[in-house]
């Protein structure tokens, strides 16, 4: 016979998982600061190709007045504020990196807390309906 609870129960754990799956279960199998870091990593990867390549374009646009205006001194003087300019984004970037990644896992371990809860319920719903089983003392019987 069915018990609608139970079948409810199910239900919701099926939905929660994939609801959520892609987004917890993932994150279990790290510690925060591993999770964390490894994302930061990822970011400064991503900054860096992102800034060069914004770099890049900004200096082929501007080629002809670098090469037949600019001295050295004034070529040196971007260098260092695009060098400052970068530090400060990264560091920026970074910081809006970590403060994402750490709320995301915090959201994913307590979502895994809820879904452990909801597997203990349910398990303790199958251990309430299951029959008792009890053993004699002397041989072992069960009665």
């Amino acid at each position: 016979m069915l018990n609608e609870d139970k079948v409810g129960a199910m239900t919701g754990l099926a939905i929660f998982e994939k609801n959520e799956g892609r987004k917890i279960f993932p994150i279990n199998r790290y510690f925060k600061k591993d999770y964390v870091g490894g994302q930061m990593f990822r970011s400064f990867f991503g900054y860096t190709f992102c800034y060069l390549l914004v770099l890049l374009m900004w200096v082929l646009y501007k080629l002809e007045a670098l090469l037949n205006e600019a001295s050295i001194e004034d070529i040196v003087g971007y260098a260092v504020n695009w060098g400052k300019i970068y530090v400060a984004g990264l560091v920026i970037y970074l910081f809006i990196t970590w403060l994402v990644y750490s709320r995301r896992y915090d959201m994913a371990a307590r979502s895994q807390l809820v879904y452990a809860a909801r597997l203990k319920h349910l398990l303790k719903r199958y251990e309430k309906d299951r029959p008792e089983k009890t053993r004699d003392n002397r041989g072992g019987r069960v009665k």
